[in-house]
């Protein structure tokens, strides 16, 4: 298991991609997993860094975690704001035009298209979303 603690700042987005990649390149990741697993990790990492701390800067935890029988990449986003579950808005109507749509949601819907699961938990005041990917 490994472990970055920074600032929840879309400044320091390239620092968690370069975390969660060499270590996807250390278990030779296949290139399209890679890439899943980025457009996912931007998304909640995004979503931290603009909403969990409202006015002011807080921490996020990213821990990366390999698994085996079957071999699974887990990836854990910790933090401390204001509590938010993902997984409790319905997914959009991808049959609507743009225009048609609701604001927001199409983000997290692409995570959950792009992982094999994803799970949330609001544990000792943490936000705690976990996504999971069969490597």
């Amino acid at each position: 298991m490994s472990k970055l603690e920074l600032d929840a700042t879309v400044e320091n987005l390239p620092k968690v991609l370069e975390f969660i990649d060499s270590k996807l390149e250390e278990l030779e990741c296949s290139m399209k997993i890679q890439m899943q697993i980025d457009v996912s990790v931007e998304e909640l990492f995004v979503n931290i860094a603009h909403y969990a701390y409202t006015d002011s800067i807080g921490k996020a935890e990213i821990v990366f975690d390999v698994h085996d029988d079957p071999r699974t990449i887990k990836i854990s986003f910790i933090d401390s704001g204001v509590p938010y579950d993902p997984l409790a808005k319905d997914d959009p109507d991808i049959s609507l035009s743009a225009e048609e749509r609701s604001i927001g949601g199409l983000g997290i819907f692409m995570v959950k298209k792009n992982m094999d699961d994803i799970k949330y938990e609001y544990t000792n005041g943490c936000n705690i979303t976990s996504i999971f990917k069969l490597i």
